[in-house]
């Protein structure tokens, strides 16, 4: 753990209680004569905090110091993924996290799941405690676009991500934004959409699960 998430940290006094006193004076059984390291994961800085009081349920921090430490992938990209299974974003949201990606926008495409809703919230949630393991000083941002012409009016330079002999490895100094195709990939509309030199692909004949593809994307463009 490289620093404790909380959304009031930079504030002079600080209020722990509920799930986090718990995790951090019960679980990590923290000496109360040693400082705390804060991020609220908006601003940059990290904070540091003594503790002034604590009892059973409910303990006060007070700001030590603070310091402005930006930890994040020196390549910002943006998906645009076209939305699958809840749980299967779940299962990859923090590696994508700790790989550096910086925005990920759901859409809602020809072959996407209707019935899935996307629970921001509880993305969130695990994005700050993957955040706080691997150091990153930020979140991914999390978007919705209703559809993929919605999505390319706001990003037109965007690229789709398919079978391709154009290699993303190649192109990936000039992709901001690329496209994932959903299970079952684009619709022959949607892939009309793109010039061909906007269409990347691997080396590779084997169809990835989105979820595999996310971090395959990901990583070859980022990393």
């Amino acid at each position: 753990m490289q620093f404790i998430y909380h959304p009031n940290a930079s504030q002079d006094l600080l209020k722990i209680e509920g799930e986090l006193h718990n995790y951090i004076f019960k679980v990590r059984r923290h000496d109360k004569d040693k400082e705390l390291y804060f991020r609220n994961l908006t601003d940059h800085c990290i904070y540091k905090y003594e503790v002034e009081f604590v009892d059973k349920k409910i303990a006060t921090l007070k700001l030590l110091s603070s310091e402005e430490k930006i930890i994040s992938a020196n390549k910002k990209l943006h998906i645009g993924w076209c939305k699958i299974d809840f749980k299967n974003i779940e299962k990859v949201i923090a590696s994508l996290n700790e790989i550096g990606v910086d925005k990920i926008t759901f859409i809602e495409c020809e072959y996407s799941q209707r019935n899935q809703n996307i629970n921001f919230d509880k993305l969130e949630k695990l994005l700050h405690n993957s955040s706080s393991q691997s150091g990153r000083s930020d979140i991914i941002t999390l978007a919705y676009a209703k559809s993929l012409d919605q999505f390319l009016q706001e990003y037109p330079d965007s690229y789709m991500f398919n079978f391709s002999t154009n290699n993303i490895s190649s192109k990936k100094d000039l992709i901001e934004t690329i496209i994932l195709g959903c299970e079952g990939g684009f619709s022959k509309n949607e892939i009309a959409k793109f010039a061909p030199e906007k269409i990347v692909g691997i080396d590779s004949n084997i169809i990835q699960r989105s979820e595999t593809a996310v971090i395959t994307i990901a990583s070859k463009i980022v990393l």
